[in-house]
C-alpha cells in the first residue's frame, strides 16, 4: 500500500480549506479500502465537521477494515464537534496513518493513544514535514496565543521598494500579485502602518473569486489616518481595526461611527507596542497576520521580535536614486548584529522571483 501517495491526495484536500477554517488547522483525510479510494474529505469551515468525519461521511460502502490517511492527528476532546477518534472506532477503520501530530494540548499524542487503546493500528510522520507546513500559523497559534507574522515586501534587483518619488505601482508582475492575494486569503488578518494608508490608501483586500477578506489592521500611534480612507469607508466588505495610543474617546469616534474598531495600545520607543498588539489579536482569534507595511513598520516589528517569517517578492528592475529599502529604522551597528534568516525557499512567479525564510534569530527590543 502507498502510504505517502494517499497522504498527499489528502494535502491536497486539505488545501482547499485555506482561509475559511482559522484558527482551526487545515485538515485533508482520505479512506482506502482493497487498494481503492472509497472516500475522502476535508476540514471546509470552523465549526463545520472535521475532515475525518467528512470523509467517512463520503464513503460509498462499508468503511471496516479501511484505512484511514488523515494530514493530522485526530482529534479526542469535544469541542466545536465531537471527537472524530470516536467517529473512527465506530467507522470500523483498522488503520490509520497520520501526518502531524497535533500540538493543541487537548490532543498532543491522546489522539493516536485513543485510537491504539481500541486496537487501531496507527503509523506517524508520512509526509510528515508537507503536512507540518500545511499548518505553521496554527501550530503557532495554539502553542503561543498570538498570530504567526509573516513579513512580505516586493522590491526591485537593486532593493527599492519604491521609487524616488514615492510610487511603487506596480515593482512585481501579475502572477506574483496573485500570489500575494492568496496569502491574503491564507492568513486571518493583514497590517499596515498609517504611512501606506496616507501614500497609498489601499483597500488591504483579497480580490480572489469568492474569497474572504482578512482583518485589517492600521498601525496609527498618534490617530492619522484620514476619515476617508479606504480601510475606513469599506468595512462593510472587510473589517478594520484602528491601532493607536491615543485615549481621548472623542478621537475615535469618527472612526467608530463608520464600522470601525478603535485598538488603545501603548506605544513603546515611540511607536505602538507591538507585543502587546500580538497578544490582544490572538486573544481575538488572529491566528495569522499578513504584515505588508513599509520601511519603519518592518523595523518596528523585527525589533520587536514579532516576525516569523520573510517573504522577499523579486523584480528584474532597478529603480536607483534615494527609493526607500524594505527594513528601514536605525539599522544594525554590526554586520554580526543581522537578523538571521533560514536558507530560502526560492520560487518563481513569472518574470519575478519569492524567496521566502523563517527568522531564527531576533534581537531583543531594548
Amino acid at each position: 500500500m502507498n502510504d505517502a501517495r494517499y497522504m498527499r491526495s489528502a494535502i491536497e484536500l486539505a488545501k482547499r480549506g485555506t482561509g475559511w477554517v482559522n484558527p482551526n488547522p487545515m485538515v485533508g483525510a482520505v479512506i482506502v479500502k482493497d487498494g481503492r479510494v472509497i472516500g475522502q474529505g476535508y476540514h471546509e469551515q470552523c465549526g463545520r465537521p472535521h475532515a475525518e468525519r467528512n470523509a467517512l461521511a463520503n464513503c460509498d460502502e462499508p468503511t471496516a477494515g479501511a484505512t484511514l490517511y488523515v494530514t493530522l492527528e485526530p482529534c479526542c476532546h469535544t469541542g466545536r464537534t465531537p471527537p472524530c477518534t470516536e467517529a473512527v472506532q465506530h467507522g470500523g477503520i483498522t488503520r490509520v496513518v497520520v501526518g502531524s501530530t497535533d500540538p493543541n494540548p487537548l490532543v498532543a499524542g491522546q489522539g493516536i493513544e485513543a485510537l491504539r487503546g481500541h486496537g487501531i493500528a496507527v503509523i506517524e510522520g508520512v509526509e510528515r514535514k508537507a503536512c507540518d507546513d500545511l499548518n505553521r500559523s496554527f501550530f503557532h497559534f495554539i502553542q503561543r496565543g498570538t498570530p504567526y507574522v509573516v513579513m512580505k515586501y516586493a522590491m526591485t534587483l537593486d532593493g527599492k521598494i519604491c521609487t524616488s518619488s514615492g510610487k511603487s505601482r506596480w515593482i512585481t508582475g501579475d502572477v506574483a500579485r496573485r500570489r500575494v492575494h492568496e496569502d491574503r486569503l491564507r492568513n486571518s488578518a493583514i497590517m499596515v502602518g498609517v504611512g501606506t494608508v496616507l501614500v497609498d490608501d489601499p483597500m488591504l483586500t483579497c480580490r480572489l473569486e469568492q474569497a474572504r477578506n482578512p482583518l485589517r489592521v492600521i498601525c496609527d500611534t498618534n490617530l492619522r489616518t484620514p476619515a476617508t480612507a479606504n480601510v475606513v469607508t469599506t468595512t462593510n466588505e472587510a473589517p478594520t481595526i484602528i491601532v493607536t495610543s491615543i485615549t481621548d474617546i472623542d478621537r475615535h469616534q469618527p472612526y467608530r461611527n463608520a464600522g470601525c474598531e478603535v485598538l488603545v495600545i501603548p506605544r513603546i520607543a515611540g511607536h505602538i507596542d507591538l507585543r502587546a498588539l500580538m497578544a490582544a489579536l490572538g486573544q481575538r482569534q488572529v491566528d495569522s497576520l499578513l504584515l505588508e507595511g513599509g520601511s519603519t513598520l518592518n523595523w518596528s516589528a523585527l525589533r520587536s521580535g514579532v516576525v516569523h517569517k520573510v517573504q522577499a517578492y523579486i523584480a528584474p528592475k532597478l529603480f536607483g536614486g534615494s527609493g526607500k529599502t524594505p527594513v528601514g529604522g536605525p539599522g544594525v551597528d554590526e554586520p554580526g548584529a543581522a537578523f538571521r534568516l533560514s536558507p530560502p525557499v526560492v520560487t518563481a512567479l513569472g518574470d519575478d522571483i519569492l524567496l521566502e525564510s523563517e527568522v531564527i534569530e531576533c534581537l531583543p527590543e531594548s
